[in-house]
């Protein structure tokens, strides 16, 4: 994620917001160019100022005040390039659904936005079956029906609405013992499912999948049972970047696969604001960084990772003044920062293919129990 600029009158930008407060311009995000643009209305239609041609529609959704992605006004369909992998929203008709619904969309926006960023594939249910398409299900009020589980089914994620309630969520952290828990994490958890499917299995790279996080054929419910049963083995943090990794290969995938994204996208950020990390009393330099390159190009994985932890570092140090708990309360040893380098490389298209087919794996679990969600962040 980056700052932005409005063209009208240069105010600095973030991209949730949906007017410029200085100009008063409204603002709408164009993802084909990575700008969040200062649009005035011409007819029907949209123009961003600083483009001679070019007319745009906001998505249907921001009638919701729950999207302000732009789409060319030219194109079929209502929904833009994020929004059109929902499948099924809340009934918005009732307000607490709504409000929630919101807070649901900003995180999605925000994982769509590192997917695009990143080149990864986007197919939706519209482009072929087990497309990656969201069901967003608030529980029934009357509790007659069991509670919406978070989970994925072949591209088919569903996000429980209760998620976006911050007490809830809480409740839910301390209850499963995780150390960070949020809507944005669960989005990157799950979709990280879609993309083992699309880049590992159908990618033909399970040879090197199992030589650094095993064999995904192993029983998934008893490994599950057997983890919160027993809990993970006391030197987890060796070769996992969670707890929850040490269940079975698929979740230290995916789990591997989000911490990947917290961290280019977090990367991104700071090089937006220009961070540079200096302690004084570090004579060493080995605090040091500047994050002086593009974190989502295929740069080495090494140089994002020495800028990381010192910026971790920073972020929970400044946490902890505040009275709150470490922003990333993570440890990326060196196993952990192996899984997470190939990751790196197979979003970058850099893991070598399987040199012949093996034995097909069985499809990926139906939705996730309650009781056994991964631990977001």
């Amino acid at each position: 994620m980056r700052l932005f600029r409005c063209a009208a009158c240069e105010q600095l930008l973030y991209f949730e917001n949906r007017r410029c407060e200085k100009c008063g311009h409204d603002l709408g995000y164009i993802p084909e160019t990575n700008e969040l643009a200062a649009v005035e209305r011409e007819g029907d239609h949209w123009r961003a100022l600083g483009r001679s041609k070019g007319l745009y529609k906001f998505c249907a959704n921001a009638a919701h005040d729950a999207c302000n992605w732009l789409v060319p006004a030219e194109q079929e369909g209502e929904f833009c390039v994020a929004c059109r992998h929902n499948r099924t929203v809340p009934d918005l008709a009732i307000p607490v659904n709504l409000s929630k619904w919101r807070k649901v969309e900003m995180a999605k926006h925000r994982l769509i936005y590192s997917l695009l960023r990143l080149k990864l594939p986007l197919e939706s249910n519209e482009d072929r079956e087990g497309g990656l398409c969201f069901d967003f299900l608030a529980d029934d009020p009357g509790g007659s029906t069991p509670k919406v589980m978070t989970g994925h089914d072949e591209g088919l994620i569903t996000i429980a609405l209760a998620e976006a309630d911050d007490a809830e969520r809480e409740q839910r952290k301390n209850d499963l013992g995780e150390l960070y828990r949020t809507l944005l994490g669960h989005f990157r958890h799950e979709v990280a499912h879609y993309y083992w499917n699309c880049l590992v299995r159908d990618g033909k790279r399970l040879t090197a999948f199992r030589a650094m996080f095993g064999d995904e054929t192993a029983d998934y419910g008893g490994a599950l049972k057997a983890y919160y049963e027993l809990g993970p083995l006391p030197d987890w943090q060796v070769h996992h970047v969670s707890a929850y990794a040490t269940a079975h290969p698929w979740e230290d995938f995916a789990e591997t696969f989000k911490h990947y994204i917290h961290i280019v996208d977090t990367l991104e950020m700071a090089a937006s604001f220009g961070m540079r990390v200096r302690p004084r009393l570090d004579k060493t330099g080995e605090l040091g960084a500047e994050v002086d390159f593009n974190p989502y190009r295929a740069c080495a994985i090494q140089q994002m990772v020495d800028a990381w932890l010192p910026i971790c570092f920073s972020l929970n140090s400044l946490n902890r003044c505040l009275g709150m708990s470490d922003a990333y309360p993570f440890i990326l040893g060196p196993g952990v920062i192996a899984k997470i380098g190939f990751i790196h490389d197979l979003v970058h298209d850099r893991v070598p293919l399987d040199v012949e087919d093996g034995p097909s794996p069985p499809p990926p679990p139906e939705l996730e129990p309650a009781p056994m969600e991964a631990p977001a962040a």
